[in-house]
């Protein structure tokens, strides 16, 4: 790979989205710690500089910016939101709360269902048939002319286990062992039917 070929594949992409994808949202802002909305879930493509809140955001009023949300402790970003700025076809949508939206990183599946016929390009999460990728992090992945699909559970070259999309996924929490999870609820106790007792 030369350098122009690593060139032309920077300039595929905005330069506002790898950092986008990198970044942690729904942190309390350190500048606005006594607010009640210090949550930054605020991003300005042009400025680059982290999420911001919404107070912090009144700085950047003739920006583009866009809000990311939450899903399952994953974020995403809604279609009418990115489509202005980001061509996001082959990306897989999803309706979350009446709103399509897109997932900004991958999602970890330990194993496709049964009948999965088409799954991401990436990282094998299962996929409706027209889509391609998981998430705009997948697709980063994904187009990139060094791309290489891993199997999953294969070794790197050094015998040890890396994901693929490390470089922009921060914000999956770890798995749950559903198995060691203490249940809310048990056997219902009642109340014993005893006798009742008339006065």
């Amino acid at each position: 790979m030369g350098v122009g070929d690593l060139d032309e594949e920077d300039h595929q992409w905005p330069p506002w989205l790898k950092p986008l994808l990198k970044e942690r949202f729904f942190v309390q802002c350190k500048f606005h710690i006594d607010s009640h909305k210090s949550e930054c879930n605020m991003y300005c493509l042009d400025c680059t500089n982290g999420p911001l809140c919404s107070i912090c955001l009144s700085n950047h009023k003739d920006h583009r910016s866009i809000q990311i949300r939450r899903s399952s402790y994953h974020d995403v970003i809604r279609v009418s939101e990115i489509q202005k700025y980001l061509d996001i076809s082959s990306v897989q949508t999803y309706i979350i709360n009446s709103a399509k939206v897109v997932f900004l990183n991958e999602r970890p599946q330990p194993r496709p269902g049964k009948g999965v016929t088409n799954t991401c390009h990436v990282c094998d999460r299962s996929l409706l048939d027209s889509f391609k990728f998981c998430s705009l992090g997948c697709k980063i992945v994904g187009t990139s002319k060094n791309f290489q699909k891993y199997k999953i559970g294969a070794a790197d070259s050094d015998g040890s286990y890396s994901n693929i999309t490390s470089n922009f996924s921060p914000s999956t929490p770890p798995p749950v062992n559903y198995r060691t999870v203490k249940r809310r609820k048990g056997i219902p106790h009642r109340a014993p039917t005893g006798v009742l007792l008339a006065i």
